[in-house]
């Protein structure tokens, strides 16, 4: 069992690498989503104008994380009245612009691939806007909304249609120091801790196998590191594969994108890779079963296209500037557990968390986490005027 025990020990090492970073991450979205009402995401995203995108993407970015709540709730804000450009702008951006994504890479990887994901995301938004204002036909947009309105279920409905903010109107500080606030914060903590868990296990899992099974040579012949100009191409191009067939979305993918590095992807191919965990296959199931087969196969090719361009444009940005990282040396395997900062911060931010669980537990709202892959609200119709 030594093979078995080596990769469970490079995934327990990384994971207590990464603990006070995820801990911090959940709990700047919290703290920012408890303040989001969803009233006023619905009300900015009735078009496709640059104006309603851009909403689009910083309410994406005050979003959950989890990328199964956001499809969903992004098919929920397409029924409410947004187009579905801004939807799937929306989507985007509440995957792969979020916080707790770019604290992930900056402790595993680097600042240069957290700078990349910032620039790599509203590329690849300004190339979806531009594809689906060229390409997106009405008689598509019918036959989507006509099959969001059937309202199958996909995966985390209840939790994208639970409304978790504070109410109220007052200052920010004011609100999110209440008792209310408090409350409100905790909720959102766990309940997207709950939401990403198994994406975070399984990227993490699947990451020490990697890294304690595959040798070295093989990823340097798969990434083409013996021909920098093909490696440069290959990668964009291969990276949004592997993460299909990884299965792994949300922010349980970054620690799998630090072996691809350290086996040879493209500076770009890694952010192509973060960028399609919105096309891996469980995905692109839920998207037929929202928005039938011919708007599925849409989306997939349209995203496809663009995490690809993003990538390549990565590439050439941070080439052309001289950030892209020269050694790959990102952290895979910690050799053993000590008493150093990583050790305090885990501490702390476990304390931390401990008391929004407490919170979460003493407020009773261990119902919520039963109702999280329940059915969203059925009533919800399409409309130029959205409700309130």
């Amino acid at each position: 069992m030594g093979w078995l025990g080596h990769a469970l020990a490079i995934a327990g090492s990384m994971t207590w690498q990464i603990l006070w970073a995820l801990i911090l991450g959940f709990t700047l979205s919290a703290v920012v989503q408890a303040v989001v009402r969803r009233a006023t995401v619905v009300r900015l995203l009735g078009d496709d104008s640059p104006r309603a995108l851009a909403a689009a993407t910083g309410l994406g970015i005050a979003s959950s994380s989890c990328s199964y709540a956001a499809v969903a709730l992004a098919r929920s804000l397409f029924r409410k009245g947004a187009s579905f450009t801004a939807a799937m702008v929306f989507e985007i951006a509440s995957t792969n612009l979020v916080v707790e994504l770019g604290i992930l890479l900056a402790l595993l990887m680097g600042w240069q691939f957290t700078a990349a994901e910032f620039v790599g995301g509203p590329v690849m938004i300004v190339l979806i806007a531009v594809l689906y204002r060229v390409f997106l036909r009405r008689r598509l947009l019918s036959d989507a909304l006509r099959h969001a309105d059937q309202g199958i279920a996909g995966s985390m409905e209840g939790h994208a249609a639970m409304e978790m903010a504070v109410d109220g109107d007052g200052p920010f500080w004011r609100r999110l120091t209440s008792a209310r606030g408090y409350t409100a914060v905790s909720h959102i903590f766990v309940m997207e801790w709950a939401a990403v868990w198994r994406d975070i296990a399984g990227g993490l899992l699947i990451t020490g196998a990697l890294a304690a099974w595959v040798p070295a040579g093989f990823w340097r012949g798969f990434f083409l590191t013996d021909h920098p100009v093909l490696a440069g191409v290959w990668g964009p191009l291969i990276g949004p594969v592997v993460a299909v067939l990884s299965f792994v979305c949300s922010i349980g993918n970054v620690p799998l994108a630090a072996v691809l590095w350290n086996g040879g992807i493209s500076f770009g191919g890694v952010v192509s890779f973060i960028f399609a965990d919105l096309i891996i296959l469980p995905i692109l199931n839920i998207y037929r079963k929202y928005y039938g087969w011919r708007t599925a196969a849409f989306v997939a090719a349209t995203f496809y296209a663009t995490m690809v361009l993003a990538g390549y444009a990565v590439e050439l940005i941070f080439g052309a500037l001289r950030l892209v990282p020269g050694h790959r040396n990102a952290t895979v395997l910690e050799p053993h557990i000590a008493w150093n900062y990583t050790t305090w911060l885990n501490l702390a931010f476990l304390a931390l968390a401990g008391a929004l669980v407490i919170r979460f537990v003493a407020s009773g709202a261990l119902p919520m986490l039963r109702m999280m892959g329940g059915s969203a609200d059925p009533v919800h119709h399409h409309s130029s005027q959205p409700d309130e």
